[in-house]
Parts: C-alpha cells; structure tokens; sequence
C-alpha cells in the first residue's frame, strides 16, 4: 500500500517542483527582463535568463530531493554509464539531424519558403547569444529529462510498471507545456514527444541520450531558422537561412513551430516504433 500511494504522489510531487521553481524564478526575472502578455521573454538575453534561472532551480530542488531524501544517487534518475559526454554529445548529433530534416521536410512539402539568407553571422551580439543559447538550452531540455525521463518515468515504473510509467510522464509533461491556443495536433506532438524520450531511455539505460537530443533539438530551432522555438520567438536572426512559414498550420505548426508539424508527430511515431523493436538495456 505504501508502494502504491509513493508512486501515486510522484506526478504530484514533480507539478509541485516544477510549478515552484518557475514561480520563484519568473518572480526574480520579472524585475529585470521585459516579458509580453503570455509570459514570454522579448529579447533573446530574457530568453537565456529564462532557461538558465528556473531550470537551475528546478534541477538543484530534484537533486536535493533524490539525496537528502530518497537518499539516492544521480545514478538513480538515470545518469549513470559509461562515456556519458560521449553519449551525450551522439544525442546531441541526432538532435540537430532531426530538426534539420524535419525542417527540410517541411520546406520541401511547400509548408517554409526561404526569405533570406542567414544574417546571424554579420552579427557578433547575435552569435554571442546563439553561444549562449546552446549552454542554457542544454540546461533546460537536460533538467526536464532528468525529471520527467530519469526520476518520474523510474518512480511510476518501479511503483506499477513501464506502460503506467510512460503514459503519466508524459501526459504530465503535455499538461506542463499547455497553452490556450493548442489545439490537437499540438497536444499530440507533446505527448509523443514524452513518448519517445521515455522509450529511448527506457531502451538505453539511461537518460543521457534524451538529454543531448532534446538540447541539440532545441538549440537548432531556436537559433536555425528564425521559426519559433514552442510557439517563442527567440528574436535573433537565423544561423542557417531564414524561412517564412507559407503553408498549412497541419504542415508547419504555423505559430507553435515545426514541432507542432504532422511531419514531426510521424517522425515520433517511427522512433517509438524503432525503439520498441530493440532490446531494452539494464
């Protein structure tokens, strides 16, 4: 019953961490960085404040809690193996061929047309903040794999099983991620989002992998294109080339970005699917 009632309280526990940490962080921002109606930052150093502060909160309240209380280790929330800034950084390469695929996807279908050249590297303030954004983005996607992949997905599955632990993860995440204007091909693309990175750390042993994909992901939508990065315009101009979005909302995402694309909610679907073909690790 004890068992029961620990795994049942962990969702709660990680709404709770995350909710508090992003209320003392946005708190402490608030005073200094201009935000627009919807919480957002307006300018790209807001944008690194805002994944540097919250996230550096929310990661210190987890590792406090797996030591102090669960008295565990990092390894326990699936920081452990060999090689791990190897693994990392083989992640991180995938990452970046994913979203430069699915972008080209996209553009390929009709749904980006190319605007202009990239204009970042005539801009030394711009390629500071894009060096920048590869560090703080890294922290951001890293501490919400470290929770929602590496602690909440073992808690749930040790407490009922793999299935319940995939499922609640990631449902909370898309629930974390919620905004008024989703709809549900947006919701959708969340969810399997969560999906994936549960079974790429369920199948690897750890949550190296999702950490450096998830950054590496991230990072290039950010700074590549001059798209939004969920539905954010960063407001530097593009490191790659900069494209304007033509199409259809089902084919671009439209204001969520690429990651609300049908293509990209196909693209989860055939990682899981390759996933679940492979032997798990550990």
């Amino acid at each position: 019953m004890r068992s029961w009632i620990v795994g049942a309280l962990a969702p709660v526990w990680a709404l709770v961490m995350v909710v508090a940490t992003a209320l003392l962080g946005s708190w402490m921002l608030e005073q200094v960085v201009a935000i627009d109606a919807k919480g957002n930052p307006l300018d790209p150093i807001g944008l690194v404040a805002y994944t540097i502060v919250p996230f550096g909160l929310l990661l210190l309240l987890l590792l406090a809690w797996v030591r102090f209380v669960e008295k565990r280790g990092a390894d326990a929330i699936g920081f452990t193996g060999p090689g791990k800034l190897r693994t990392f950084g083989v992640g991180y390469a995938i990452g970046l061929a994913s979203m430069l695929g699915l972008v080209a996807a996209i553009w390929a279908c009709g749904g980006f047309i190319v605007a202009g050249p990239a204009t970042a590297v005539s801009s030394p303030f711009s390629l500071l903040v894009i060096v920048a954004l590869a560090f703080s983005l890294a922290l951001q996607s890293s501490v919400e794999e470290l929770l929602f992949r590496g602690w909440l997905l073992t808690v749930l599955s040790k407490r009922f099983n793999a299935v319940a632990g995939v499922i609640v993860s990631s449902a909370l995440f898309t629930l974390l991620h919620f905004s008024r204007s989703h709809n549900l091909l947006d919701f959708t693309a969340l969810f399997l989002f969560g999906v994936f990175c549960c079974c790429w750390t369920i199948r690897s042993g750890n949550v190296l992998g999702p950490m450096g994909w998830h950054s590496g992901w991230n990072w290039l939508l950010a700074v590549g294109f001059g798209l939004p990065l969920s539905g954010i315009d960063v407001h530097i101009p593009s490191l790659l080339v900069s494209l304007e979005t033509v199409g259809e909302r089902w084919l671009t995402g439209g204001a969520q970005g690429p990651e609300s694309s049908v293509l990209c909610v196909g693209y989860f679907l055939a990682g899981v699917a390759l996933l679940l073909r492979r032997q798990p690790r550990g």
